[in-house]
């Protein structure tokens, strides 16, 4: 994190994504799954949970980070979540 906030220091654009892709192959087709949450890197570490990037990375209409929010407000958010939900529903409907 801190080799991040120093390559950034001074830089205008701090836009940021965390992508989370899941590839499920079944019946010889593969089927991919993204989940992405996209934001901006803060200038300092704020915020203690979490781990990573979390402390500097303020998700799109947030005014905090990652770290600042607790398991509940993150897992709302979460890129890891949105692909694990597209493949669920995905499962749900396609596969019987």
């Amino acid at each position: 994190m801190t080799v991040l906030l120093e390559n950034l220091k001074g830089a205008v654009n701090r836009n940021a994504e965390f992508k989370t892709v899941i590839a499920l192959i079944i019946n010889n087709t593969e089927v991919i799954f993204e989940g992405a949450l996209k934001g901006t890197i803060s200038e300092i570490p704020k915020g203690n949970n979490g781990f990573g990037y979390d402390p500097v990375f303020i998700p799109e209409g947030f005014d905090k980070t990652i770290g600042e929010m607790n398991a509940a407000e993150k897992a709302k958010i979460s890129h890891r979540a949105k692909a694990v939900q597209k493949l669920i529903a995905y499962l749900q409907s396609e596969v019987r």
